[in-house]
């Protein structure tokens, strides 16, 4: 696939997308032809892959026809699971994929003829990605929007990815988009477990009650099922353990993602963040069938068990716009999870004021 972008690597270091050639001084890429610009994303799919790579190799051709079906502005993945740029023992690129081994170029090369094919042809890419093949998230983005800005970290800078690769923001004229892979609780008090979680959790909070000035669409694998209406059997996942550990704080107890301390903490990010749940917006009752994003292994004791932790969180000032916002597999059997354990999450948003003003 043509790369339209060159990495990110420093503020001002590459020629960065615009909304107008005006804004630049530039003219527009040969990739946006004579598209026209649009200011504003309306539709918007989240998904954890659960390796892109795999996706593509077994899956791709169901995905591309729900792509193509859906016709979304901007796709948001995670768990790309690819390794950064980068040889062994030297600074590693989270914005281009390893390609300096035999096997690295030639996965790189099948994914990026599957995302140089229709639809997917149509999008920008962003990476942000890990040393291995760990985590990782994507955002494609249809030429005619051109983002002001694209950053990799929670703190908005441009250069510094986050580790692990968990998060990309575009900024365009009337909104932000924010598509994380949210670290797993884990099971113990750990650094890499519930300490992680805790500072994962703090800093989005300082990030949704700081960054106002627009509003803001959430999307992404936020690993934290809010409510219990939000899992399929609450005592089942209250009580889990791992190998009979019970943490010292009860409330760091049970299936990580659904801890009491991990939902309060969300209540607390949607809160503080003047946030809502897309889809528990509309959505207000349980289904058993298509109200759950992730689903467990259908062989062994997760089988039937399914959690949502695959969401999209809008600013408040966003609610009377969103007309839709569904999940897109159901059941024990996995349908529409496209070979993933999550299933694909679609927001639709009707046109804001000033953009109708605007046409």
């Amino acid at each position: 696939m043509k790369r339209f972008f060159k990495p990110i690597e420093k503020e001002g270091s590459a020629k960065k997308p615009s909304l107008s050639p005006s804004k630049q001084g530039g003219e527009i890429g040969e990739a946006q032809q004579e598209e026209d610009i649009k200011k504003e994303p309306l539709k918007f799919v989240t998904w954890n892959a659960n390796s892109l790579l795999l996706r593509v190799k077994n899956n791709w051709p169901q995905f591309s026809n729900f792509v193509s079906n859906l016709d979304p502005d901007v796709i948001a993945i995670q768990e790309v699971r690819m390794p950064a740029a980068g040889s062994k023992g030297a600074p590693k690129n989270p914005a281009e994929l390893k390609d300096d081994t035999s096997s690295s170029r030639e996965e790189k090369q099948i994914l990026m003829r599957a995302l140089s094919r229709p639809p997917f042809g149509n999008y920008h890419i962003w990476w942000s990605l890990a040393d291995s093949k760990y985590a990782g998230t994507a955002l494609l983005v249809k030429k005619c929007f051109r983002p002001i800005k694209v950053s990799f970290s929670l703190d908005g800078t441009v250069s510094k990815h986050e580790p692990d690769g968990r998060v990309i923001l575009a900024e365009f004229e009337t909104v932000r988009v924010l598509n994380t892979y949210a670290p797993n609780n884990g099971w113990k008090e750990e650094e890499n477990s519930f300490q992680r979680r805790r500072k994962w959790d703090k800093r989005l909070l300082e990030f949704v009650v700081q960054l106002s000035d627009k509003p803001l669409i959430w999307c992404g694998d936020l690993n934290v099922s809010h409510e219990d209406i939000d899992v399929s059997h609450p005592e089942f996942f209250s009580a889990a353990k791992m190998n009979g550990y019970v943490p010292p704080n009860k409330e760091d107890c049970g299936q990580p993602g659904f801890t009491l301390a991990e939902r309060k903490r969300f209540g607390a990010i949607l809160k503080e963040g003047k946030l809502l749940d897309a889809y528990r917006y509309l959505h207000k009752e349980r289904d058993m069938e298509r109200g759950f994003s992730w689903s467990g292994n259908p062989i062994g004791k997760y089988r039937g068990k399914r959690m949502r932790i695959d969401y999209f969180v809008v600013s408040d000032k966003l609610k009377n716009r969103i007309i839709a916002c569904e999940m897109h597999g159901h059941g024990i059997e996995l349908e529409g999870f496209f070979g993933s354990d999550h299933c694909p999450v679609s927001l639709h948003l009707s046109l804001s004021k000033e953009c109708n003003e605007a046409n």
